[in-house]
């Protein structure tokens, strides 16, 4: 008998569809040859301190570091865990071959290799390894089985990763809690907790709220002149001081302006990648104010529901031999109709007739390791919540969009001149929308390009053109070098602003990039194999800053609390603080993942780091203490 085992009961039910294996049991189903059953996510979980040592079982600072001779697993402690897992257990004790159907990632592996650990299984095992619960996938996943050894660097990947956070985890959570805790450890008294992911990533908030708490504004003026309906910059910038820049508008006062230069430049942009977890997060939030997790977890439902592929990825880029099967996508997003009408038809129809193209911005196997980019199945989805339209129609846009041509734009550039003081208005001018036709904007840092009729309405409604050179730029009016005429200056006090706080969509880059600011695709995606945590664990740790009180919500903004400011001013250890120390580790889990990095290197050079912390922190003879808050919000 083969024994399928799934990550959830709702994926094994399809898989025993797949299978003919129709016949119900308690925990799990049969028939065919098969017998299919399933966990709950997690059925195991590392031991806890005490299950090692009776002496870590009371929290005490003689104690640390925790360092177990050997890790172990043991069953979560909940009754129906424990009942399926005996159900589980008899199964494979008569099984000739398991197939781990598990989710297919670095989680997925970890939980199913436990399970198989913890029941002693002894029988060959296979590995179903699919990008989506399409039938077709099932089918076509159980014909090229894989051999479970392929996965090992996976498995040991994961299984670093859960040792590492156990290691600094519970030391320094301890330590910490001991050593700066207002109360100690006990009754009355709240934990600090420290983790390899969310205090780096707390630290970058509290930076940030730093720097905006100690801003000071400084005044400075720009000079500025109306000239036929239109507004130009000075472009010496702006002026440090009054007195300066009055001189600068005394000069050009009742002087006429005339135009010295128009030029016109062509330009064109690209079609936006493909959507990876992160930069779905980050559009979700911007566009609908999503959480993070809010949204792993509604287009985890669109995955489980066959509508789209795998999600927990950070690839932006398909695999060549998706290339054949995109005309069915197509197709598929052709029939979609919701309330009755068809949103992705006339999209898609204007790509018919002819062969799609093969852009090697979207295809590229050497940029896909296990999985492909977020792209719709091909089904048509029906009975979708809100947020599951959503999230899907972002991610079917972004599919039928990758396929168009470059958006063509025109930038006007016109300088002017008053007596010595130059200025200078520019704007832009669509001369074929292309990809954009198909995707609506999601944020204003996308819709950095305007249509003619946008911009000759904002004309004609009385606003003025803008002169910045940034996005939104009108279309401008037509200039002739050599023309002059009257001019109305002026001279506009304004003031430096702050940062801006971090947002769910803008904390998710900061951890994709270990904290530096990158808007260059091609740059950031150099950067990821550096950045703090899986994109598949982010959400969920954004969560638990929340949970202890560490970050609060301000409409969309995140606030660092007093007490989430006063742990990591307390912290001294940058290997706990910092993305930059941080993201390198994630980078050895990745090598670890591709066979690059030995496990054990990875788990004993940690060993030591935890060891120094905690005697650096021991030798601390302040009375520093961090005084917990309730969340307020």
């Amino acid at each position: 008998m083969k024994v399928c085992i799934a990550e959830k009961p709702s994926v094994a039910r399809d898989i025993a569809r797949i299978l003919g294996a129709n016949s119900p049991h308690d925990g799990y189903m049969e028939g065919n040859g098969y017998q299919v059953t399933w966990t709950f996510g997690h059925l195991c979980e590392l031991k806890e301190p005490n299950d090692y040592c009776e002496n870590w079982k009371r929290w005490s600072l003689g104690a640390l570091p925790m360092i177990p001779p050997r890790f172990g697993i043991k069953l979560i402690e909940d009754e129906r865990i424990k009942k399926q897992f005996s159900v589980i257990e008899k199964l494979y004790q008569s099984a000739d071959e398991i197939i781990n159907c598990g989710d297919a990632g670095q989680e997925g592996e970890l939980i199913q290799r436990w399970v198989m650990q913890k029941a002693g299984v002894k029988c060959p095992v296979k590995r179903l390894w699919i990008s989506s619960m399409t039938d077709e996938a099932i089918r076509e996943g159980f014909a090229t089985l894989r051999e479970q050894e392929q996965y090992q660097p996976l498995y040991l990947a994961g299984l670093s990763r859960a040792i590492g956070d156990w290691l600094l985890g519970m030391n320094a959570t301890r330590l910490y809690t001991l050593k700066y805790g207002n109360n100690g450890y006990g009754q009355n008294s709240h934990v600090l907790s420290i983790g390899r992911v969310q205090t780096p990533t707390l630290a970058l908030i509290v930076r940030r709220q730093k720097e905006i708490d100690n801003f000071k504004p400084e005044p400075y003026w720009v000079l500025a002149t109306i000239y036929r309906d239109t507004q130009f910059t000075a472009t010496k910038g702006r002026f440090a001081s009054k007195e300066e820049g009055g001189l600068a508008f005394a000069t050009i006062e009742g002087k006429p302006f005339a135009i010295t230069g128009v030029t016109k430049k062509k330009g064109a942009e690209q079609p936006r990648q493909l959507y990876d977890l992160t930069s779905l997060q980050v559009d979700c939030n911007r566009k609908f104010g999503y959480s993070a997790e809010m949204t792993l977890n509604t287009v985890q439902s669109l995955y489980e529901k066959k509508i789209t592929t795998y999600p927990r990825v950070d690839t932006q880029y398909l695999s060549d031999d998706i290339y054949p099967k995109c005309p069915q996508t197509m197709n598929g997003l052709f029939q979609t109709e919701f309330a009755g009408k068809r949103p992705y038809a006339e999209w898609v129809k204007a790509l018919g007739g002819r062969q799609l193209p093969k852009p090697k911005r979207v295809f590229d196997s050497s940029k896909v390791t296990d999985h492909h980019a977020i792209i719709p199945t091909g089904i048509p989805p029906k009975g979708l919540t809100d947020a599951e339209h959503n999230v899907f129609d972002l991610i079917a846009r972004r599919f039928i969009a990758a396929f168009y041509p470059d958006c063509k734009f025109s930038i006007t550039t016109v300088l002017g001149m008053v007596d010595e003081v130059e200025f200078k208005a520019s704007g832009k001018e669509i001369l074929d929308l292309g990809w954009r036709a198909v995707t609506a904007p999601t944020s204003p840092e996308e819709d950095d390009v305007k249509s003619p009729e946008a911009t000759t309405a904002g004309r004609q409604a009385g606003k003025s053109p803008s002169a910045s050179g940034k996005s939104g730029e009108a279309l401008l009016p037509a200039f002739v070098k050599g023309e002059s005429g009257p001019h109305a200056p002026t001279l506009t006090e304004k003031q430096t602003t702050p940062p801006k706080h971090y947002t769910e969509a803008s904390l998710l880059r900061a951890m994709e990039t270990a904290g530096k600011l990158v808007d260059d695709d091609t740059l950031r995606a150099a950067l990821k194999e550096n950045g703090i945590g899986r994109p598949s664990s982010r959400a969920g740790i954004i969560e638990t800053l929340f949970k202890r009180h560490y970050i609060r919500r301000k409409k969309k903004n995140l606030e660092a609390t007093e007490t989430g400011i006063a742990l990591i001013d307390t912290i001294h250890e940058k290997l706990l603080t910092s993305a930059e120390l941080t993201g390198i580790w994630e980078k050895k889990l990745r090598d670890i993942e591709h066979g690059k990095y030995d496990a054990a290197q990875f788990i004993d050079e940690l060993k030591v780091q935890i060891t120094n912390i905690v005697y650096d922190v021991l030798a601390d003879n302040s009375n520093r203490k961090i005084i917990q808050q309730e969340a307020d919000s």
